[in-house]
């Protein structure tokens, strides 16, 4: 095939249909069909190959041809039924002459579902548009797939409009109107610009972290939010999400704030409600003004934004116009001022700056006719128009002198402007370069009309006021989805903006101090000036430009505010991590957020009823400082992490560069206001902890995910070093449980067990074996392992689950024994249950498993805990009241048993339970000087715990313990025999044989050696190649049937069987002839056969005497018959001693190192822990656990 996609002619009667059926799919997807042009590779039609496939067209002038895709299978389709099927073995259509696309692709026919071809893909991919604000998300598929969607006309806003004039416009706003020129004023030139340069790279650092994010992939809408949950998770998006739209909230806040101000200070005053007669109750009026009418226009946006917000939108292009107008505007008054200053007299008394509302001239008296008349100025000093009326000190001693208010560029004003002015509340507005005397009585400068600082005055706190300025940045990312390119118009249009609007602000800054004298910047409400907006006052060619300007600018940002936060509120409810939400993600018919239409009503209602402009704005820059913050580091850790899915077409990045904004933003927010800083970070921790306790898991691929994975490798390669040391060392738990038919864990106890003993800390691995192949158990082992986390999560289990298929269930519990885990992460305990049900069980897996479990662990120099009657043990959410933890110490097992219950206790279940401590002394142990021993012991680990030292005297060994050994022989080589297949019943018999025949040739060699019996065995006879054959089948289960003789005595079964053939006279006879080694047989036809003779002869009375014969018990294993009365002596005092407590820690004793005494281990740890409620044993992993050194 050549290096372009090329056509294969459709077959008679599926052309015209195939092709014209979906001609007007291809015109609407910008894909043209030329069927009579199709060729392959040069022009030869390719018979016999069906309809439906992909084509290309090229004309002879070399044009590019364009690519058609014809298959589609239904997953990535638009729902249509297809005439052919892609697959072969297609049954649905059975005709003849059908034919099937996609026959040369065959071999991936079972993956199309899954894998869908790369033509369909394509053709996905070439008709996706990015969705509006509002919508799902681009990845959530929809529910209903086979309803055509609706074709979507493409974004066509591009760079300027789309993303540069947004941007500009909410970056421009309030503050450069209303508070610029009093915060260049107050801090100086110098400081000002230290302010700007500071907030503008913040900003910069954080458009260029931002446009790494946002070219890294599709950004839909939601801007900040769906960059930040995407790169660093659900928890931090949510939080940095929330605190976004508290900022943009309290944005709308401080926008409408400013609008009032505007109205009732420059427009309309006279409109005011509340008004002062005094002068000190000015403020307080102001502020119930601002609170009244800010609500009234709150409730005016709010209705505007729920009837539609499309007369929103079309009244933007308007605000935009004044905000461009009144940029111009100043920056042509500032030019004005270097050929023709404009006109504002200032009125100072001495060097404090007077309010220029109340009087109209600058003078104290002035002459009419020839007679001296005093002012309305006067009357304000005085108390009345009289000449010789009784003045203010401070205005009879000094002059009124009336200064320029915008002296112009050429004026060097600028050299007083270049340093800060800060002060307290009430400070007088003073001009330090005109002299002043001084008075010695200042307390009635409060009432008097001079210009004073309505707040405390310093550095940090103009940064929290001045920063809502520069923020606006993410509205380009916020309209992505109305972008034709988004991924090259984000970055390039957000940086011009920031680099346009700093450009702004470092000019305005140098041109205000240039061009207005200092004590009209310091006057915030324009009260030297005639109660005009300062700024205005340099404008050309009105000072009403401005303010109309700022008023409209203000208007159309609290609208898009009262816009975009609802939406905002909406994305992150529909996202579902956080579940209180999820009423704010409903709304209207169409789609708009009424519910959080109203809350973010409530909260703006909040940040009004503050009603001061300077008390709004660090709050919001709390808010939006975090959300930048988060902005940084998800591009920091983005690129420090390396993901593969990293990728930006923004090259312009480094993560130094991000770490640089994102500690600029935390510095920043602690030099606006600590306290808010604080406040603000303990709101987006409590969100941050809310969601990941409560929220909805989410899997969006983000960089926290990526960097714990990073965290976790570091720790794991450092733990790999070397093994924790023994002050370190804690019980990192592989938890062994079962499973039902259904796959629900059958004994949930045991992961309370493990919260309990764990409390959250170290390492647990819940473990479970199915039987059979993965290929065949893999659904059911994934049921298995999420019912484990389903249980875990119900238990508070804090760990990992693990499901292992294995052909049999030895060979898994192994493989998790070595396997499980990770590096230095892995399990140094086994825990696991007791098999209740063994002796009720025919299969005899259950308890074999268990003691191989037990041989497996201990070769893998892990300990072990086993709980009998774990369903007995106490729940997470029970409290035991006054109780003991008893622990029996019978060997040292590396301190474990000490260590454990120091462990239960820290959990809040066994908080009252106090530990005791019970050690066995032997006779000649000095049992005193053990317990002195021992608490001094106990001492030094710092446990707190009784100690009492139990004396087990050698005594006889009781009838009950003979009975009890002989029964358990006499089941465990009942069981032996009943296990015999038909071929090792032959072997058997063919080894009585052999022993019929030895016993034979020994009774007829008089005065032969001892030990002849054994000729069979001995190394002087040569076996036949038969025999060596023979023996090596049968070697496996001759260590099952051969027990240890050293006593000289046969098994039970053999006394059975020689006890109807012989005397006892003879049967001792024969045991001095036993051979060290013999074979014990009992077949299961001499079983019955033996019980049919039982019968015979009364079974009753055979039994009794069977057990009441004393040459019964002497023909026992001794060693099973030591075993068994220490088991028996011991749990006798154990339960004398421990009965009552709430858990028995005990020594767990060895399995046998001969597989053939599996069963007796079995009883004899019955015996032991019999008359016991809760119960853990517990074997040491062969290291020391626990230490008295610090």
């Amino acid at each position: 095939m050549s290096d372009r996609f090329v056509v294969v002619p459709v077959g008679e009667g599926v052309e015209e249909e195939g092709l014209g059926g979906q001609q007007e799919q291809h015109v609407e997807a910008g894909i043209h069909d030329d069927p009579a042009t199709d060729t392959v590779s040069g022009g030869e039609p390719e018979a016999g190959t069906g309809g439906g496939v992909a084509g290309a067209t090229a004309d002879s002038d070399g044009l590019v041809p364009i690519l058609k895709y014809e298959r589609e299978p239904n997953k990535y389709g638009d729902g249509k039924t297809k005439e052919s099927s892609p697959f072969i073995n297609n049954t649905d259509n059975d005709l003849a002459n059908n034919q099937y696309d996609g026959k040369n692709m065959a071999l991936f026919e079972e993956e199309i579902d899954s894998n869908p071809m790369v033509s369909s893909l394509l053709n996905k991919l070439a008709n996706y548009t990015n969705l509006t604000q509002g919508a799902q998300e681009h990845e959530e598929a929809d529910e209903d797939e086979g309803h055509k969607k609706k074709v979507v006309k493409s974004p066509q806003m591009g760079t300027f409009m789309g993303v540069y004039l947004p941007c500009l416009q909410n970056i421009l706003g309030v503050i450069l109107f209303l508070r610029l020129t009093w915060i260049v004023g107050t801090a100086g030139i110098l400081e000002s610009l230290a302010i700007v340069v500071m907030t503008c790279s913040c900003t910069m650092l954080t458009a260029i972290s931002m446009s790494a994010i946002a070219t890294n992939g599709v950004v839909p809408a939601g801007g900040s939010y769906y960059m930040i949950s995407r790169s660093l998770g659900p928890e931090f998006g949510g939080a940095v999400g929330l605190c976004f739209y508290l900022g943009t909230t309290f944005a709308g806040s401080m926008y409408i704030l400013g609008t009032i101000e505007i109205v009732l200070t420059y427009i309309v005053p006279k409109a005011a409600i509340f008004k002062s007669e005094t002068k000190e109750g000015e403020a307080d009026a102001l502020l119930n003004n601002m609170r009244v009418y800010g609500t009234c226009c709150l409730t005016l946006m709010s209705l505007v934004v729920f009837v539609g917000v499309k007369y929103v939108n079309k009244l933007a292009l308007v605000f935009l116009a004044c905000v461009i107008l009144s940029i111009f505007a100043i920056y042509a008054g500032v030019i004005k001022t270097a050929i023709e200053p404009p006109d504002f007299p200032v009125c100072l008394l001495g060097n404090r700056t007077l309010q220029n509302q109340n009087f109209d001239k600058c003078l104290k008296t002035e002459i009419i006719d020839n007679l001296t008349v005093t002012t309305k100025l006067w009357s304000l000093f005085c108390s009345g128009p009289e000449l010789n009326a009784t003045c203010d000190e401070y205005f009879r001693v000094n002059e009124v002198t009336a200064l320029q208010g915008i002296p112009g560029l050429r004026s060097g004003v600028i050299k007083d402007n270049m340093w800060s002015d800060y002060g307290p509340l009430s400070m007088l507005v003073e001009n330090k370069h005109v002299p002043s005397v001084p008075v010695a009585d200042n307390s009635r400068d409060v009432y008097m009309p001079y210009v004073a600082n309505d707040i405390t005055t310093f550095f940090t706190l103009l940064v929290g006021i001045y920063f809502p300025s520069v923020t606006g940045i993410m509205a380009g990312s916020n309209r992505s989805g109305d972008l034709r390119d988004a991924q090259k118009s984000i970055p390039v249009g957000t940086i011009l903006a920031i680099a346009t609007t700093s450009f702004i602000y470092v000019t305005s800054v140098v041109a205000f101090g240039a061009c207005i004298e200092g004590v009209v910047l310091r006057d915030k409400f324009g009260d030297s000036v005639n109660g005009n907006l300062v700024i205005g006052t340099l404008s050309w060619p009105s000072p009403w430009v401005i303010v109309i300007g700022s008023f409209f600018s203000c208007c159309g940002a609290g609208l898009q505010s009262l816009t975009g936060a609802p939406r905002l509120l909406q994305a992150i409810a529909r996202d579902g991590i956080v579940p209180f939400l999820q009423v704010f993600g409903h709304g209207k018919a169409n789609g708009e957020p009424t519910w959080a239409l109203l809350l973010t009503g409530g909260i703006c209602e909040i940040g009004i009823l503050i009603a001061s402009l300077d008390a709004v704005a660090p709050i919001l820059s709390m808010f939006f400082l975090m959300c930048y913050l988060f902005v940084n580091l998800a591009c920091a850790v983005q690129t420090l992490l390396r993901t593969p899915n990293w990728r930006p077409r923004f090259r312009y990045y480094h993560w130094a560069l991000s770490f640089l904004g994102m500690s600029l933003c935390l510095a920043l927010m602690f030099i606006c206001s600590w306290y808010y800083a604080i406040v603000a970070m303990v709101i987006a921790g409590c969100i941050y902890k809310y969601i990941e306790y409560r929220g909805a898991e989410k899997e969006w691929g983000d960089g926290i995910n990526g960097l714990s994975l990073n965290a976790a490798r570091y720790a794991l390669i450092r733990l790999e070093d070397s093994p924790p040391h023994t002050k370190n060392w804690r019980p990192q738990l592989l938890v062994l449980v079962n499973v039902d038919s259904d796959q629900v864990v059958k004994h949930p106890r045991l992961l309370s067990l493990t919260t309990q003993l764990k409390a959250g800390k170290g390492l647990t691995i819940v473990g479970h074996v199915l039987e059979g192949t993965y290929l065949t158990k893999e659904a059911e082992a994934k049921k298995a392992e999420q019912n484990i986390k389903t249980t875990m999560t119900a238990e508070r289990t804090k760990g990992f689950s693990q499901v292992v298929v294995s052909s049999n269930l030895r060979d898994g519990f192994s493989h998790l024994i070595q396997t499980a885990g990770l590096g230095g992460m892995k399990h140094n305990t086994v825990l696991m249950a007791w098999p209740g049900t063994w002796k009720q069980s025919n299969d005899p897996a259950s308890w074999k498993n268990f003691i191989e479990t037990v041989r497996e662990s201990t070769a893998a120099h892990q300990a072990l805990m086993v709980a009998k009657n774990v369903d007995s043990f106490p729940t997470s959410q029970e409290r035991l009241g006054e109780g003991t933890i008893d622990v029996w110490w019978v060997v040292h097992d590396g301190g474990m048993l000490m260590l454990l219950p120091f462990l239960l206790r820290q959990h809040k279940v066994w908080r009252k339970c106090k530990m005791r401590i019970f050690t066995v002394a032997q006779m000649d142990d000095n049992s005193i000087q053990m317990k002195k021993d021992l608490q001094m012991f106990l001492y030094h680990l710092r446990l707190d715990a009784e100690v009492e030292v139990v004396e087990m005297h050698d005594s006889d060994i009781s009838a009950f313990t003979y009975e009890k050994t002989l029964v358990m022989e006499q089941r465990s080589q009942m069981l032996k025999q009943m296990m015999l297949s038909r071929t090792e019943r032959e072997r058997e018999i063919q080894s009585i044989t052999d022993e019929s025949r030895s016993s034979i040739r020994r009774k007829n060699q008089a005065g032969a050696q001892a030990g002849a019996g054994a000729e069979a065995l001995s190394p002087s006879r040569q076996p036949s190649p038969m025999e060596v054959e023979q023996e090596s089948q049968e070697d496996e289960y001759e260590k099952t049937l051969v027990l240890d003789t050293t006593a000289k005595l046969p098994s039970w079964a053999q006394l059975i069987h020689d006890r109807n053939t012989a005397s006892h006279a003879t049967l001792n006879e024969k045991a001095e002839a036993t051979p060290d080694r013999v074979h014990m047989t009992w077949t299961k036809e001499k079983l019955f056969n033996e019980r049919q003779r039982h019968r015979e002869a009364n079974a009753t009375v055979a039994v009794r005497d069977l057990f009441n014969m004393k040459p019964e018990w002497e023909s026992l294993n001794q060693t099973n018959v030591r075993r068994m009365h220490t088991a028996v002596k011991l749990n006798e005092v154990v339960v004398n001693k421990s009965q009552g407590a709430h858990l028995v820690l005990l020594n767990m004793p060895g399995p046998p190192r001969n597989r053939g005494g599996d069963e007796n281990y079995m009883e004899f740890l019955e015996v032991l822990l019999e008359g016991l409620n809760r119960v853990l044993l517990v074997r040491g992993g062969g290291r020391e656990v626990i230490t008295i050194y610090s």
